[in-house]
């Protein structure tokens, strides 16, 4: 009664998704996928999707799913339901590309990297992470973490410098990796003051400045360019004219610039 297509016996009913995960889970694929025929909530139509599935009718299945996209369906959930009908059939690579970048969609551009990449072992981290760069075009710096987690220094230091990256971000990597990769930890510092003086950040502080400048130069005494990056820092800092240049008072007695 709560599946009709009468709208005088059509309604509500809290148990319907267990009715329905019932009917699949006794086998009873027939009698669900003619139950669902016309049905137009996505919820319910996955049942019938993983229905088909279990018949072995692994293309219709797919062809389904995609027939119940519309603006109240959950294009992540119909992603991962496809994703995971051709990983059954052992089309991995066919699964990769149609959907293993979208169904994985994760809270943060790490968690959505790592949710990728453990999903697919056979595919190398820089192929990975180009691909997933490209679902979001304008948003390359923040794929920076994903990119130093995955020991892609030089692609990490692109990507920082594309688009804006959270200035805390990039000096927590010149801090970490100030000794153990300066070459690293120096460009990722000298990104970091070029976003603070370009005006981006959340609620910074003059500490995030000199935190910035102090674990850059530290990163320089290691990689050996002290003056060099001292130069390109003081470059940066005179063309700022954010905010009252903030950068500029904070670190122009250090840079021997006035005010």
């Amino acid at each position: 009664m709560a599946l009709s297509s009468d709208k005088n016996l059509r309604g509500h009913f809290h148990g319907t998704t267990a009715c329905l995960g019932a009917l699949y889970a006794a086998g009873r694929y027939d009698e669900l996928i003619d139950l669902l025929k016309a049905e137009r909530f996505w919820p319910y139509q996955r049942w019938a999707v993983k229905a088909l599935a279990a018949q072995g009718r692994k293309a219709e299945a797919i062809r389904y799913a995609e027939s119940c996209r519309d603006p109240w369906a959950s294009d992540l959930d119909i992603d991962g339901l496809c994703e995971e009908i051709l990983l059954s059939s052992g089309l991995l690579d066919e699964a990769y590309r149609q959907y293993g970048l979208t169904a994985n969609r994760a809270g943060t551009y790490l968690a959505w990297f790592r949710a990728v990449a453990k999903k697919y072992p056979q595919k190398k981290p820089v192929e990975i992470l180009a691909d997933l760069v490209e679902q979001t075009p304008g948003e390359e710096g923040k794929w920076f973490a994903a990119a130093k987690d995955a020991k892609l220094f030089d692609e990490a230091v692109a990507l920082a410098n594309r688009t804006p990256c959270s200035p805390q971000t990039l000096t927590r990597a010149a801090r970490d990796f100030a000794d153990k990769n300066p070459a690293f930890a120096l460009e990722a510092g000298v990104a970091a003051l070029r976003w603070l003086v370009e005006g981006y950040g959340y609620e910074i502080t003059s500490i995030d400045v000199l935190n910035a400048y102090s674990f850059t130069m530290k990163a320089a005494e290691n990689a050996g360019p002290v003056e060099e990056t001292r130069n390109r820092i003081r470059g940066l800092v005179m063309k700022e004219t954010f905010c009252e240049r903030f950068v500029t008072r904070v670190l122009g007695s250090r840079l021997g610039l006035s005010l």
